[in-house]
């Protein structure tokens, strides 16, 4: 998730009112786009068997196997062709409120650098690759784009809320990290899994973590890991229940439900689940 700072008065010096910047393609050195390629080779090949067909068919039709860092101008033609959708850069991190206007206008922000070669396996922070390879192809997608758009416009509205927190949860869980049933096996879809070598392996096939049918109010009373692999990964029956479980919860009151309710810790397991697989919680 590209937001992680609290609500601030002005973007940083360079950028635009709305924290774009220009991405600068031109800037990226012979030796960056070949990281690119690296990266791209690497995860595509891993993910042919693993990741929804709506991914793959985005990276298809979004022209993203040209060689090197792809340029943020002719992805959005592409993109909002499909979609109406678009991809600005910004120079890192920016606040809540920034991010979720974004969305709801259809605008994903992406950071413009990429990591070191002594990175491949791990970054913490989101780099052009998590954003673009991760994140963009499913917006390519129509029921997903408006899921985004829709997460945008509750991200604004949970702001007088108060409940960020738990709402940070559901785009963990679903945007970062979710898994999706593709007839009796699941598929990959989160993009912190997708743009991730080992967790692409991981969420799927080892017998570690939890994997728990979707429930909207569980997945925002759930604690997630930063540092590490996820200890529970949350199926959901298809992007177009996915948006319908959005659209139709009024979440006033169910914000109000999770101001009471015990929170959930990511290994946690309730005796309410659909469990489709316990995980053994080796790893962590």
């Amino acid at each position: 998730m590209t937001a992680a700072h609290p609500i601030q008065a002005a973007p940083p010096p360079g950028a635009a009112s709305d924290w774009t910047v220009p991405q600068d393609w031109s800037r990226y050195t012979a030796a960056e786009h070949a990281l690119w390629d690296t990266l791209y080779a690497r995860q595509t090949a891993m993910l042919q068997d693993r990741a929804a067909p709506e991914f793959l068919r985005g990276i298809e039709v979004l022209k993203m196997s040209r060689p090197g860092i792809p340029d943020f101008e002719e992805l959005s033609e592409r993109l909002m062709a499909l979609t109406d959708w678009r991809v600005a850069a910004v120079p890192g991190l920016v606040p809540d409120d920034v991010f979720f206007r974004h969305l709801a206008n259809r605008t994903f922000v992406a950071g413009r650098f990429i990591r070191r070669a002594d990175q491949i396996d791990y970054l913490q922070e989101p780099d052009v690759f998590h954003d673009l390879f991760g994140h963009v192809p499913l917006l390519s997608d129509p029921t997903f784009a408006d899921y985004m758009q829709a997460y945008g416009e509750g991200g604004l509205r949970s702001l007088s809320f108060g409940s960020l927190e738990q709402l940070a949860r559901l785009y963990w869980y679903t945007v970062e990290f979710g898994l999706i049933r593709d007839g009796a096996g699941l598929k990959l879809y989160g993009a912190g899994i997708v743009s991730s070598f080992g967790e692409s392996h991981f969420a799927l096939e080892d017998a570690s973590p939890n994997r728990i049918a979707f429930d909207l109010k569980r997945v925002m009373r759930t604690r997630y890991r930063i540092d590490d692999f996820q200890q529970t990964y949350f199926v959901i029956d298809s992007f177009a229940d996915l948006l319908r479980q959005t659209l139709e919860t009024d979440f006033a009151p169910l914000y109000a439900d999770l101001a009471t309710a015990t929170e959930l810790s990511p290994e946690a397991v309730e005796q309410t689940d659909k469990v489709l697989h316990r995980g053994l919680q080796t790893h962590s």
